[in-house]
């Protein structure tokens, strides 16, 4: 029997106390605990998505971004620690990306610790490619961070490049769909 592929879906304020405790999870410090719930009902710039284990529902996973004019403003993905390495991280990524098309917007952009060669990588593969650093970004230990952005998300050739991860992804993940239920 083949096991259920993840689910993307936008994510609702319902969400709010469990992805909380993804983001305690996944990072420290997180955001402050109304954070998610007051980016939902009172930014109209942002736009969250969660990644859900299909067959029990827990989330494991979430993205975020900001619609900024032109430009999808990549402010959080975190995947909780004990299901990382499985792809979900390209997931979210792939979804932010759909959420950013499906918007109009025409490049994304992000700011990621220097330390962080995983998700540098990662934002890579996506076509973001790095434009400068903002010194002692991190709060927490004053870590710099890459500024990443990428071409027009809306051409033909990022077309191609998602298409590719796309069907990566579906190999490892037979059947997923990677546009965010509940994206209008």
């Amino acid at each position: 029997m083949s096991q259920l592929p993840p689910t993307l879906s936008m994510m609702h304020p319902a969400d709010a106390t469990e992805v909380m405790s993804v983001e305690q999870l996944a990072y420290s410090p997180g955001w402050p605990a109304t954070a998610f719930e007051r980016e939902l009902t009172q930014n109209g710039m942002a736009r969250y998505i969660v990644l859900r284990d299909a067959g029990t529902g827990r989330i494991d996973g979430f993205a975020g971004l900001w619609l900024m004019v032109d430009e999808a403003h990549v402010v959080t993905v975190a995947v909780l620690p004990e299901s990382r390495r499985k792809g979900f991280g390209r997931i979210l990524v792939a979804g932010l990306m759909a959420v950013a098309i499906e918007h109009g917007m025409t490049m994304a952009t992000l700011e990621v610790r220097v330390s962080n060669e995983a998700a540098r990588g990662l934002y890579r593969s996506f076509g973001f490619y790095e434009v400068g650093t903002r010194k002692r970004y991190y709060a927490d230990n004053r870590e710099d961070a890459v500024i990443m952005t990428t071409e027009d998300i809306q051409g033909e050739a990022y077309r191609r490049r998602l298409a590719r991860i796309a069907a990566g992804i579906e190999e490892q993940y037979p059947g997923i769909d990677l546009i965010p239920a509940g994206l209008a």
